[in-house]
């Protein structure tokens, strides 16, 4: 039988229940608004012209197709530097280093720069890659920033996603008379593929979402360039020219159409991570 609570415990768990309700109702209201309010305000400004041309003076036009290329610029130059670098190291420091030491540290220092404001890492970036390396500002230097900035996170999400895979699996395929890295490519990466995956994905996200590094770095320009020579001039990234249409233009339909756009992408990344983790598990069984 199960015993009665007193009142007062009866009393305390229906206030401690109808609080996590409201904390719930309220999250969601306020991300609900949040998402209604900026569509509300930036999709009636969004149009076919808005998307394919270049801001023109002139001709008193604005077109953000520079930003949507900038954008897509940076994110794959980032994302095909920083996804071999994260996983390399990450299945190093799981499956090949063995001072537990070295490994710890590694992975304090990363803890570490995922915490540092992404500001920090623009000052840095434009010391370092715009100054020191001579590659002024330049789309180039904000990726290798956003290169930095992401590293830890990719490492991190890798190395815990390598830790998923039971060790039995490894010891099979060594008793088979595999080595280690038929081992870890045959058998422990497409095991752990899901987060490795997921990490990727998101990180795409934290890219597209970022402005305050970019600013140092890849400057405000809105001009379409070839694909040669894309990386190699100052851009404005979608995100950096929300801020210059906000802030320096007064530009806040310009802004909130912008902001619309970031909107719908960041909420297809987010889909497109859920449905690669859902992909892979159902996979695995």
């Amino acid at each position: 039988m199960k015993k009665k609570m007193c009142p007062a415990r009866r009393l305390y768990n229906a206030g401690m229940k109808g609080l996590m309700y409201f904390s719930a109702a309220l999250t969601g209201a306020l991300v609900l608004f949040l998402v209604i309010f900026v569509l509300v305000k930036g999709l009636p400004h969004v149009t076919w012209k808005f998307l394919t041309t270049s801001p023109s003076y002139l001709g008193d036009s604005i077109g953000i197709l520079p930003d949507i290329l900038n954008t897509v610029w940076i994110i794959l130059a980032a994302v095909v530097i920083v996804v071999p670098l994260g996983a390399g190291a990450a299945v190093y420091l799981t499956e090949y280093a063995k001072s537990h030491k070295l490994v710890s540290v590694i992975e304090y220092a990363a803890e570490t720069l995922s915490g540092i404001p992404s500001i920090i890492y623009g000052l840095v970036g434009m010391l370092f890659f715009c100054e020191m390396l001579g590659m002024q500002t330049s789309l180039l230097a904000g990726a290798l920033t956003l290169v930095v900035m992401n590293l830890p996170t990719v490492m991190r999400t890798t190395q815990e996603s390598l830790k998923t895979v039971p060790q039995s699996y490894r010891e099979g395929s060594f008793a088979l008379g595999a080595g280690k890295w038929r081992t870890i490519r045959t058998v422990v990466l497409p095991g752990c593929v899901d987060g490795v995956v997921t990490g990727c994905i998101l990180s795409v996200g934290r890219i597209l979402g970022e402005s305050a590094a970019l600013l140092f770095t890849a400057g405000f320009a809105h001009v379409v360039r070839d694909v040669a020579h894309a990386l190699f001039g100052a851009g404005a990234t979608l995100t950096v020219a929300l801020y210059v249409y906000a802030k320096e233009q007064g530009e806040f339909e310009v802004a909130f159409a912008i902001a619309a756009i970031l909107m719908l992408l960041t909420l297809a990344i987010n889909l497109a991570a859920e449905g690669c983790t859902r992909y892979f598990k159902k996979k695995k069984e």
